[in-house]
This record gives C-alpha cells, structure tokens and sequence, in this order.
C-alpha cells in the first residue's frame, strides 16, 4: 500500500510538495443539484422569491468560493485561477435547480476542488435564499465530471455514472 501524500514520516499533516512539477493547462468541472419543491422553483422562475435574485447570487457564490478554496479546504494548494464559472439551471423534472461549475488554471496542481466548492457553495446559497419557504429541499450529486491537464491526464465520467 502507498503512503498518503499528505502525511509525512512522522504521521503530521502537511501540504504536497508540487515544486518540482511543470505547469500544464488543469481544467475541472463539476456538478450538483438542490431538489425543492415545486412551488419554490415556481417562485424563483417568477421572480417572486423573497430574497430577490436566487440563482443569480448563488452563482456569484459558487465563483467567490472557487477563489478561497485553499482558505476552507486544509492543505489545498492556493491557485491562480484563470477561470471560475458557474451555471445554475431551474430542473422541472428534479424539481429543483442543476448546477454546474467550471475551474481553469495554469498550474502544476488541478482544480477539481476549486470546481467542488463553487457547486457545493452555490447550492448552499440556493438552500439560505429559500429556506424560508421550502423547508423540504436536499442537496446532493456533487461530483466531478471531467478533468483535463496534468500527469493523469483526461477524465471524464462514464455516463451514466
């Protein structure tokens, strides 16, 4: 069995040790979902919603929390992002909203957690801007779905996975 790469000899945690990596183009995307009733996604498709701008301002959410992955995630590397996006759709079928988050650098490390923590922030603010008319909502399928650049290479996940 290998040892964890965030461990050193003694047990301690501690932060990888890229330095001797070469910078290459890291892409990541993500995606996950809030379910909610569907009276709530009728109010948020209104207008009518009492906090205003629901999936407008968790978006924005989603891309502020890409930018301090590193200050919430312990030993995850500060990067440069050159790209955070985030996408939130109304899902009639769900109910609910999809939301999915891309993450780009330049870097010698990959940007999977950058593009977790923008869906995962984003349906956290779609959950405190609705909470006080749907009480019922969950949050769930934070996934990576592809990744580009690096050692590792391309991967996307089977679909249907």
């Amino acid at each position: 069995m290998s040892r964890i790469s965030h461990l050193d000899e003694a047990g301690r945690a501690r932060m990888v040790d890229v330095s001797d990596k070469q910078p290459t183009r890291r892409v990541a995307i993500a995606s996950g979902w809030l379910r909610c009733r569907p009276e709530t996604l009728e109010q948020v498709r209104a207008g009518t919603a009492p906090k205003g701008a629901v999936v407008q301002t968790a978006e924005l959410a989603g891309v502020m929390a890409a930018k301090r992955t590193a200050e919430l995630i312990p030993l995850c590397h500060p990067l440069p992002l050159t790209k955070a996006a985030v996408t939130i759709e109304l899902d009639e079928a769900l109910p609910g909203f999809r939301v999915e988050a891309e993450a780009r650098t330049h870097g010698v490390t990959g940007v999977e957690m950058e593009a977790l923590t923008a869906v995962s922030v984003a349906c956290l603010t779609l959950f405190d801007m609705l909470k006080a008319i749907d009480r019922t909502m969950t949050i769930g399928g934070i996934e990576v779905v592809a990744k580009r650049g690096g050692q590792s290479g391309d991967w996307a996940r089977p679909e249907g996975e």
